[in-house]
């Protein structure tokens, strides 16, 4: 451990010696033109509930042209997304090919006014450094993240203190904001942001038909997945949730999801009496253009959470242990539930409550 934080401390004097920057305290960014946005190693929720900062950079510099840096993972996030003007992916194994390297470099020495690397849940190394080599007259990082001191400050000239502590319930979609506020950049709108086109709403519609899905039913979407098995509410407890819905409301109701939620998938077809169609390996905006067609969408706290959010449509998220004032998506009509650190204390009945609630628009 020792020998660790040893190495680590060399490597920060070395970086520091060849890297550092002189802070510049001055609040007045300039004229602001093209913005770069360093987000390589954030997942698609926490990317998709961060556009509040897209949006306040729009807001503030209408004329500007955002660029930003995104992993595989979580570009599906910004293919999309009305605030983007470009983006680059940055694959970790593949970035050192010459070509695809030099390509990488082009992209960051585009004379950029401000790069920005956000901070919510962790600082991350690579997209300071990334934020630190690329041409800019401005650059904005973290100084700390709940006290804890980011090693390479130094490569930024506005340095940020963000501090979950001091509003532990704040969504994330306020506290990334904590990052340009001290720059009179700010938005009163949280909400998150998938761009739909003509093809997307097409798909949806196709697939809409292809089930004889007519305006007279309530369209109910459910996606029984999560990346993490504490995040997925009890599959039976879904299987009785949908009997409910079947027997209370003239419905039509739906799956999404990928190949990784196929057990959970095969579960629920196999268990459940009422008919449920299946939509399947979709692209996240083919998603969300179906999710807006629908009466009612409810799913557990994972990243189609935050996809859901982007639509208007009424939403019902279970949460375990995460804390869902941090992450639940905001608007009118979307509503979390949370008994425990236990996703499964929350009851089918909790669920089917809020559900006519929202299906019966009281």
């Amino acid at each position: 451990m020792s020998g660790k934080s040893f190495s680590s401390n060399i490597l920060n004097f070395i970086l520091k010696k060849i890297f550092a920057i002189t802070e510049n305290l001055d609040k007045d960014l300039g004229d602001v033109n093209k913005i770069l946005i360093i987000r390589q190693h954030n997942q698609l929720g926490d990317m998709l509930a961060g556009v509040s900062l897209l949006r306040a950079l729009r807001e503030k510099y209408p004329e500007s042209k955002i660029h930003i840096v995104v992993s595989p993972n979580n570009r599906a996030a910004v293919i999309k997304n009305k605030f983007v003007d470009s983006y680059f992916v940055f694959d970790k194994p593949g970035i050192f090919y010459p070509f695809r390297f030099l390509k990488f470099l082009k992209y960051l020495r585009q004379d950029f006014d401000v790069v920005i690397v956000p901070v919510t849940v962790s600082i991350s190394f690579t997209s300071n450094l990334i934020a630190r080599i690329s041409k800019s007259r401005t650059r904005i990082g973290a100084n700390s993240l709940d006290g804890k001191p980011n090693d390479v400050a130094f490569f930024f000239d506005r340095k940020i203190d963000i501090d979950w502590r001091r509003h532990p319930d704040s969504n994330a979609a306020d506290i990334i904001l904590d990052m340009v506020r001290p720059f009179g950049i700010d938005t009163n709108d949280y909400s998150s942001e998938i761009t739909c086109d003509n093809f997307d709403f097409n798909v949806a519609d196709n697939f809409l038909k292809d089930i004889n899905y007519n305006s007279e039913l309530k369209l109910i979407g459910i996606h029984v997945g999560a990346g993490k098995p504490q995040n997925r509410w009890s599959l039976q407890k879904y299987v009785d949730l949908i009997s409910k819905l079947n027997d209370n409301y003239t419905c039509c109701l739906y799956l999404t999801g990928w190949k990784y939620d196929s057990d959970e998938l095969d579960y629920i077809i196999k268990h459940s009496k009422v008919k449920i169609n299946q939509y399947l390996h979709h692209s996240i905006s083919e998603v969300a253009a179906l999710i807006s067609k629908s009466n009612l969408f409810i799913t557990n706290d994972t990243g189609i959470m935050h996809v859901a959010g982007t639509t208007l449509t009424s939403q019902v998220s279970l949460f375990g242990p995460t804390n869902p004032f941090n992450w639940a998506p905001c608007g009118k009509n979307k509503i979390f539930l949370r008994k425990s650190d236990l996703i499964d204390d929350i009851e089918v009945e909790e669920v089917f409550d809020v559900c006519k609630v929202l299906l019966e628009n009281k």
